[in-house]
């Protein structure tokens, strides 16, 4: 999945040194890193935020300098009020007004555990990410430049521009005791640096300052862009946009995430086993489906037979059942015979149902199927008495207006 990662330019500073190579403070726009895969750069330039390219995932980089660190246990306390535990037992060390300042945790960090906390200027940062955020990019993490860790990085590249015309030399260099970013002439960086030689430190530098930091460190130095530091930063783990500053419509980009982890290459096996399986259950739903039409065809087909056979006189069949039951009746009606839905059949189903109380029928009525009797004089129970013995030779009984109305009860439809 492509990923676009944007160097936001440091925070202005009055007498301060500024720590982005490549992004001013002014209004020209945002350096940034487009890559297909999160390994390899595909594309890299600058541009206004309404002009940069869509991508996938969004991250965005802040300066070295940008980012401070303090060192502190984690305290136990339930998520909603972890905040305001943090800027509670960071008061004292921070120099600034502690709501004024955004607070970030690593990730994974556990309470009662020591870890580093990321400080930074909470209304300097909400501006950037609201003006990315107009221009229609969502900024789904943000990560430091450099942070505190257990293998030390020393980073050399150019600050901003002098009096003079010339640049700074800045170093930004992290261990496991912390971050700093310092002048590489600076007396800081001259105390430090029998510290930092004496470790086994990975030392990368821009290629404009490579030379003069071999020079000054006495040690050879790996050439890294500003564009393959900015994709090595963006594959940490960490992620700045914590507390009230989260990213917004986390289900939105939970979904997302979750998508793009399932169209990885390392899911491909399990994309093709779905497929897979969706394929098999298809297939296996055709074959059912043929074979029940085969089972109802083959049933459609005996009864033709039987009715051909039976009626040798019917010639086109449409519904073999239906003509089936006509010619049967029209044969019954033949010989005299009467049937289910003949008077006979309706008075003897009545007169085996009749009330011991009561005399013979006043009144009747006959339809093909149906008899309608008059009961005045009947109660409610006889009534019910009546049609409760019907029910089981499969009579439906209606009663209103001082009449009964005798029926069969209609078959349940076949699907």
């Amino acid at each position: 999945m492509s990923v676009l990662i944007i160097q936001i330019p440091p925070r202005a500073r009055l007498g301060a040194l500024s720590a982005s190579p490549s992004a001013s403070a002014g209004g020209d726009g945002y350096a940034y890193v487009l890559s297909a895969d999160g390994l390899q750069i595909a594309s890299q330039g600058k541009a206004q935020a309404a002009l940069l390219p869509k991508a996938d995932t969004t991250v965005a980089v802040l300066a070295d300098s940008d980012v401070s660190w303090q060192r502190m246990t984690l305290p136990k306390a339930p998520a909603a009020r972890l905040r305001a535990a943090l800027g509670g037992l960071l008061e004292e060390q921070l120099l600034d007004d502690e709501t004024a300042l955004h607070l970030a945790l690593p990730p994974h960090s556990l309470a009662g555990q020591p870890v580093w906390v990321a400080v930074m200027h909470k209304d300097w940062l909400r501006g950037e990410l609201e003006g990315l955020e107009k221009a229609g990019l969502s900024i789904e993490r943000v990560v430091p430049a450099n942070w505190p860790g257990d293998a030390p990085t020393g980073h050399f590249f150019e600050g901003p521009a002098r009096a003079t015309g010339s640049a700074a030399i800045l170093l930004s260099f992290a261990d496991i005791n912390g971050q700093a970013t310092m002048p590489m002439q600076g007396s800081l960086a001259r105390a430090l640096l029998p510290q930092m030689s004496a470790q086994p430190t990975r030392w990368t530098a821009t290629p404009a300052t490579a030379a003069p930091a071999e020079r000054w460190l006495g040690a050879s130095v790996t050439v890294l862009t500003d564009a393959e530091r900015a994709l090595q930063s963006a594959r940490s783990l960490w992620n700045l946009r914590q507390f009230d500053l989260a990213a917004r419509h986390r289900g939105t980009l939970a979904l997302r995430d979750l998508t793009r982890r399932f169209l990885s290459p390392g899911w491909r096996p399990v994309r093709i086993g779905l497929v897979a399986l969706a394929a098999l259950q298809v297939v296996g739903l055709n074959a059912w489906a043929w074979q029940q039409r085969r089972v109802i065809s083959e049933g459609q087909l005996a009864q033709s037979q039987l009715l051909r056979s039976t009626f040798p006189k019917v010639q086109a069949v449409l519904d073999a059942p239906l003509q089936m039951r006509r010619e049967t009746d029209a044969l019954r009606a033949a010989a005299g015979r009467s049937g289910e839905d003949d008077l006979e059949a309706l008075l003897g189903a009545a007169a085996s149902a009749w009330p011991d109380a009561q005399g013979a029928v006043q009144m009747l009525r006959f339809e093909p199927g149906k008899l309608t009797l008059s009961t005045s004089g009947w109660n409610d129970q006889q009534v019910a008495q009546f049609r409760d013995r019907l029910r089981p030779g499969g009579w439906a009984v209606d009663s209103a207006d001082g009449r009964v109305t005798l029926s069969r009860v209609a078959a349940p439809a076949k699907s």
